[in-house]
């Protein structure tokens, strides 16, 4: 998958996801702020758990330094898979992100409901499809 399509599932995903003004704040975040640093990945549940691990892979998302987005949406052909994606203001924050409280905390909390991880792609954020 290239950035034009990263950034149109991205797009897509923020608008299903998101209230208006929401999808209005990362577009202004995307041109301001610049974010460095994207992820999409996959993350099969065990059967019959999704709802239960997108509960605790949200759980303290809102207070991750140089975090601009973290979405989590459930796939419309995959009763069990999840989708993620995230927007970083560089790879450094991204990984620093590992060692907060609350994150440590989701990962121990919602590994056994884990089954598998799907497709995962790094890319560099853009304000927009065309540029």
């Amino acid at each position: 998958m290239d950035r034009r399509m990263h950034l149109a599932a991205l797009a897509a995903f923020a608008a299903a996801v998101l209230p208006a003004r929401r999808v209005e704040a990362l577009g202004r975040i995307m041109e301001e702020q610049q974010p460095q640093y994207g992820l999409i990945g996959q993350i099969i549940a065990q059967p019959g758990q999704r709802a239960a691990l997108a509960a605790i892979l949200t759980e303290g998302t809102e207070k991750m330094p140089g975090n601009f987005a973290y979405l989590v949406g459930e796939d419309a052909a995959n009763p069990d898979a999840l989708w993620v994606v995230e927007i970083w203001a560089d790879e450094e924050a991204h990984a620093a992100s590992l060692a907060l409280p609350q994150v440590k905390a989701a990962i121990a909390k919602g590994r056994s409901l884990i089954a598998e991880f799907g497709t995962r792609a790094e890319f560099k954020p853009v304000a927009n499809a065309a540029a």
